[in-house]
């Protein structure tokens, strides 16, 4: 390489760098639990998710066809840029670096075009009638992250244990895009969209407009036991998906962590604020992320118990009660 290459090299990485500390602060901060030549890699693979999602978020609300129109041309535009950008020939400096990582760790372009197929979704009005809908939506724009994640972050125990870990990488993915949809019903709603499924909303006697016109839903006494059932949701596949951190590399296993736990504790601030995520945004403060990055530091990588089998297995059961949102679950 070149000092010049070398150069461009550094530039490019730290154009990624900034996408992500503009729109990420917890995965900012645990990204610095990674290795270098890791952390540059995710940073590259962030803002391929980001500038996709930022793209599709500026149709939010629109109700224009030929806004939408333009944007999922825009987005066709983008899959296009990736391939060139994996055949070698790669535009600018996130494609650049986007086609570094890709190499250097073998992350599967399958797994980056589920990413914008996922994201497209949200061109349209976003309306699911049951869990399974909702989870298909998570998987595109979520698991897929967390499968590109397995590749970069590596394994502790060879490359048999590839597809268990991305499987337990999968449904974090979907634990934490929940995560998202729960604590931003809200903003969301002021975007024209409600990611609830319909099928639970009914359960507790509640529609689909009244999540979307209603700001004094959260007093509603129906929204609570709602809200309670879906964060018992989202925990349920936290735990489920927790034990594959063992299969990762360790010296990935601190960051992986710190996400993990990071975006569950948003959950904690939900139920803080009496589970209000229409006229209030859940946030950690800056204390919490502290603690969160603390006991992952205190993680000793390799010691936990490696999960046994093919990877988690998890099925849903209607709530026994509605009121009381008590969810099964078996493993």
């Amino acid at each position: 390489m070149t000092r010049a290459d070398a150069h461009d090299s550094r530039a490019d990485a730290l154009h990624c760098e900034r996408v992500v500390r503009a729109h990420a602060r917890t995965f900012t901060l645990a990204s610095y639990l990674l290795p270098a030549r890791k952390r540059r890699a995710a940073y590259a693979l962030y803002a391929f998710c980001r500038v996709a999602d930022d793209m599709v978020d500026a149709a939010a609300g629109a109700h224009d066809s030929s806004v939408t129109g333009d944007i999922s041309r825009r987005l066709g535009e983008y899959g296009r840029q990736l391939g060139a950008a994996l055949a070698g020939r790669p535009a600018g400096p996130m494609f650049r670096e986007l086609a570094w990582a890709v190499a250097e760790y073998g992350v599967p372009e399958s797994a980056l075009r589920e990413l914008i197929d996922g994201v497209a979704r949200d061109l349209y009005p976003a309306r699911y009638a049951t869990w399974p809908d909702l989870a298909r939506y998570c998987e595109g724009v979520a698991s897929s992250v967390g499968e590109m994640c397995t590749h970069v972050f590596g394994l502790s125990t060879g490359p048999d244990a590839r597809l268990r870990a991305v499987r337990y990488a999968r449904i974090l993915g979907v634990a934490m895009q929940l995560t998202n949809i729960l604590r931003d019903v809200g903003e969301d709603a002021r975007r024209g969209r409600c990611y609830l499924p319909e099928e639970d909303l009914a359960m507790f006697g509640i529609g689909r407009d009244e999540v979307l016109g209603n700001a004094g839903l959260p007093r509603d006494e129906r929204w609570r036991p709602l809200m309670a059932f879906e964060v018992g949701r989202a925990r349920a596949l936290y735990e489920a998906a927790l034990p594959g951190i063992a299969l990762l590399a360790a010296d990935s296993q601190r960051c992986a962590a710190a996400c993990a736990t990071g975006y569950a504790a948003i959950l904690d601030a939900i139920q803080q604020n009496g589970y209000d995520t229409v006229s209030t945004r859940a946030r950690l403060g800056h204390w919490a992320r502290a603690a969160i990055l603390w006991d992952a530091w205190r993680v000793r990588p390799g010691a936990g118990t490696t999960p046994a089998g093919d990877g988690p297995h998890i099925e849903w059961g209607r709530a026994t009660s509605p009121r009381t949102g008590e969810l099964v679950k078996w493993a």
